[in-house]
């Protein structure tokens, strides 16, 4: 009894979706044909005119009572047409198969990264191609690591791409105090991180503009430790060797200073995790090289999804045809008056 009732609170309706919702338009008819009837009656209806004495004619509220099968009546035409659009309700489950990929960004924040060759410098356009690539991710744990003459796991592998683009756009130039390329110890942080990941694709985006100078982990052999977890290197070498520009003198006149790239032993650490070197003398070539990675490292993550419907219709068809069977019962008692039918 309470779902029958429950079945007409205006909340119950407008949680339903509906299989034939045009239906529901033939509501508003339903009063229509009433009122159609009554008018063709009156119409065919004679009349019989007779004078009464004014005062004398009084009103009775039981005369209303005549009105009472036909709003029997429509309601059941309105339930009728409720049942007819198919009230249902549907459960839909996700079912995901399939596992991401493990990943660690690794760059460096040392004091060369403020050098303009790429825009606005090189720190500010690794970020920027950094946060596109975290972008294109689905299902996929990533996590940082920063170093300069040190290095610092940022964020923990993770799928909270909002907290990585925090950490992602909290770095700077400064922000480790110890200046240098450790590139070696990054490496050794950066397999700590993937080293006890159950994923099958373990995968390490080394960038750096310099040489190993500080730390002292040799970075071939961090190389080969990495390979030996299962990790998978790429390295990226920032920006163009030689005189490139950095700020400006007391004078605002552009500076220039000298920058190399050991390409040798950021191609060995490639070699050595199975993965591949790229240079990125712009920005344009950074772009590309991200897009190449993201084209190489993708995870297939297939969604199944389980949809079951549920049919409330049967609840509006029992009051139809009670409220039909109601209105039969009532044709054969003092409501109907023989002289309005």
């Amino acid at each position: 009894m309470q779902e029958l009732l429950d079945s007409l609170r205006y909340a119950t309706l407008a949680g339903y979706s509906w299989e034939q919702p045009r239906l529901l338009l033939l509501l508003p008819l339903v009063p229509l044909l009433f009122v159609l009837r009554w008018a063709l009656a009156r119409r065919r209806r004679a009349h019989l005119d007779v004078a009464f004495v004014a005062g004398e004619l009084r009103r009775d509220w039981s005369a209303a009572l005549r009105f009472v099968p036909d709003v029997v009546l429509a309601l059941s035409l309105g339930f009728g047409i409720v049942a007819l659009a198919r009230p249902q309700r549907t459960d839909e489950r996700v079912a995901q198969t399939g596992q991401g990929i493990d990943i660690v960004l690794v760059l460096d924040v040392s004091a060369s990264m403020e050098l303009q060759d790429l825009r606005p410098n090189r720190l500010e356009a690794a970020k920027r191609v950094a946060l596109g690539f975290l972008d294109r991710r689905r299902g996929d744990r990533v996590g940082l690591v920063a170093f300069a003459g040190n290095a610092y796991s940022l964020a923990p592998l993770t799928t909270d791409y909002e907290l990585l683009r925090e950490n992602l756009q909290g770095l700077r130039l400064g922000l480790i105090a110890n200046d240098g390329t450790a590139i070696g110890t990054a490496l050794g942080v950066a397999t700590n991180r993937l080293r006890d990941s159950p994923s099958r694709t373990k995968v390490c985006i080394l960038l750096s503009d310099g040489e190993n100078t500080a730390g002292s982990l040799d970075p071939l052999t961090a190389a080969q430790l990495a390979h030996a977890y299962g990790l998978k290197l790429y390295t990226i070498g920032l920006g163009q060797d030689g005189v490139v520009p950095y700020g400006t003198d007391e004078n605002g006149r552009p500076r220039f200073v000298e920058t190399r790239l050991d390409e040798t032993t950021m191609r060995q650490i490639a070699q050595a995790g199975d993965g591949r070197f790229f240079r990125a003398t712009d920005n344009a070539g950074l772009r590309q090289v991200f897009d190449q990675i993201n084209s190489y490292e993708k995870s297939e993550i297939k969604q199944t999804r389980y949809r079951n419907t549920q049919d409330y219709y049967r609840t509006y068809l029992y009051w139809c045809l009670g409220f039909w069977l109601l209105w039969l019962g009532l044709k054969n008692t003092f409501l109907t008056n023989a002289l309005e039918d």
